[in-house]
């Protein structure tokens, strides 16, 4: 099971379901959402369990999802699509080993013109798609 939190720990939950193989979301909502690029994971909705959540702050990011951060520390946490049943889950906000391994790149027609994707991993672009 992973545990996670906020940076200042007001937010705590744990993960009851495996996670989804994490991927990094280069999309520009992303990128100013979190300051650079954002790297999550995925569980079903019933599987993320809240042990703290009175500062949790879900904002209508766009028309499709929600994203959810603490109110009190800033911390980006989440990203939640309206339909799926499905929540992506910030992966620094994991507590350490994961044991999970990055999988691909995801809205790379969008990245920042600052840096490079050297990895080798799969890169898939958004194809206009809302984020």
């Amino acid at each position: 099971m992973q545990k996670g939190s906020c940076l200042c720990g007001a937010v705590a939950f744990s993960l009851e379901a495996e996670p989804d193989a994490p991927l990094v979301c280069h999309c520009k909502q992303c990128r100013q959402w979190t300051g650079h690029v954002f790297s999550a994971t995925g569980v079903p909705l019933e599987a993320l369990r809240f042990s703290r959540d009175e500062t949790l702050t879900w904002y209508r990011a766009s028309p499709v999802a929600t994203r959810g951060f603490c109110r009190v520390c800033g911390s980006s946490l989440f990203w939640k699509a309206d339909t799926g049943g499905r929540v992506n889950v910030a992966m620094g906000s994991l507590e350490a080993p994961t044991g999970l391994r990055l999988a691909r790149h995801v809205w790379v027609d969008f990245k920042g013109d600052y840096y490079e994707i050297a990895d080798g991993l799969p890169q898939e672009t958004g194809e206009g798609k809302p984020c």
